[in-house]
């Protein structure tokens, strides 16, 4: 057996960035669970080189509950790394890597955990759920979602591990985006006429999302967020190689998100709406998370954490898209979200380790 901090070195040491092969990683916790007796499926994407992964504790025909975690990580390009972001080194309490606190440490807590779990007799199964490309709009775990009804009975719960100091949320804003490009002429800036600029084909469009951003702050609110209300904005903006050159390309990115009872794509129609010819390609959406506060779950997570619910958090996560499958969902696992995607990223051991006690609690809480 490893202990969770040899997990988490293992974990960190692959280098697994949104948007490249994950085999590797895959392979590894596919192994390990294997060699413990737990039955594990692959679920293929369509980009064929990237899996998410699915393991049951216990017997799959009831319904269980899933813990759900992503083992691809942002880029760890910044200068501020004070040494190799893929190797995990320590700083007193501090466990410092790429993807230790988002959210390989939640994954290695359950890693480690599965020796205790397979030792109870749990009354319902505990499902593992890991997927890939979540940094990059939740793109893997939908694949995985549709899988469920031949892996198992439909979960009554999810615990999707996100930062969150474990203490469990209950609601999350939902998200779209979508990518806009223009295509034009290219040609000499003093001849205009004989070219078709793309940055001025997409002002139509950017403007129309400009307008948005500032009618949405009259639209419904939601208290627990912050902002309350939903948003959009402007990402990025791209096109042309000289001032004295007529763009013959242009780009621009845009995102919504939306409070519950809203729905993301439906904020950017005026976008799409005024984009007339242009490219449209939707890049990524997942709904948003509302668990009731008096929902079993909610419940259950209390128990197991040690902590009261929080209302809400202004980041998205994979809950949202458990939840429109069915299946109530909920936050809970260690560290701040605010160490998440920025240098010298860390979890503290006391965390990873009060992860473990909470997912034995779990255990012995869904033990007959």
């Amino acid at each position: 057996m490893s202990s969770p901090t040899d997990l988490l070195a293992r974990l960190v040491g692959f280098p697994s960035v949104v948007g490249t092969p994950n085999g590797d990683i895959v392979g590894f916790i596919e192994g390990y669970l294997r060699d413990l007796g737990v039955p594990c499926h692959r679920i293929a994407g369509p980009e064929g080189d990237r899996w998410n992964l699915f393991a049951t504790i216990g017997d799959p025909s009831v319904p269980g509950h899933i813990l759900s975690g992503h083992v691809d990580v942002v880029p760890a390009g910044e200068a501020e790394w004070r040494a190799d972001p893929f190797t995990l080194r320590t700083d007193g309490d501090r466990l410092i890597g790429r993807g230790a606190c988002d959210m390989k440490g939640f994954v290695a807590a359950v890693l480690a955990t599965v020796p205790d779990l397979l030792r109870m007799r749990l009354s319902s199964p505990i499902h593992i759920a890991l997927s890939y490309d979540e940094e990059a709009g939740c793109r893997g775990v939908p694949h995985l979602i549709v899988a469920l009804p031949d892996l198992c009975a439909r979960p009554v719960g999810c615990f999707v591990g996100e930062p969150t100091g474990l203490v469990p949320v209950l609601a999350h804003k939902g998200k779209a985006a979508l990518r806009l490009v223009a295509q034009g002429r290219s040609g000499h800036s003093s001849r205009p006429d004989l070219g078709v600029n793309a940055i001025h084909a997409l002002l139509p469009a950017l403007q129309a999302a400009a307008a948005q951003a500032v009618a949405l702050q009259g639209g419904p609110q939601d208290a627990r967020f912050a902002p309350p209300w939903s948003s959009l904005q402007i990402g990025t903006v791209g096109g042309g190689q000289a001032v004295n050159i007529i763009p013959d390309r242009a780009e621009a990115s845009l995102e919504a998100r939306a409070i519950h009872g809203v729905d993301p794509k439906a904020i950017l129609e005026p976008v799409v709406d005024a984009a007339g010819g242009l490219e449209v390609e939707w890049l990524s959406f997942y709904p948003a998370l509302a668990l009731d506060r008096d929902h079993p779950l909610a419940a259950l997570a209390e128990a197991a954490s040690g902590h009261t619910a929080l209302g809400a958090v202004s980041f998205g996560t994979e809950a949202g898209l458990y939840q429109a499958a069915g299946i109530p969902s909920i936050i809970c696992g260690p560290g701040d979200i605010a160490r998440a995607h920025r240098p010298e990223e860390y979890l503290t051991r006391p965390e990873l380790e009060a992860t473990g006690r909470m997912l034995r609690t779990l255990g012995e809480r869904l033990s007959a």
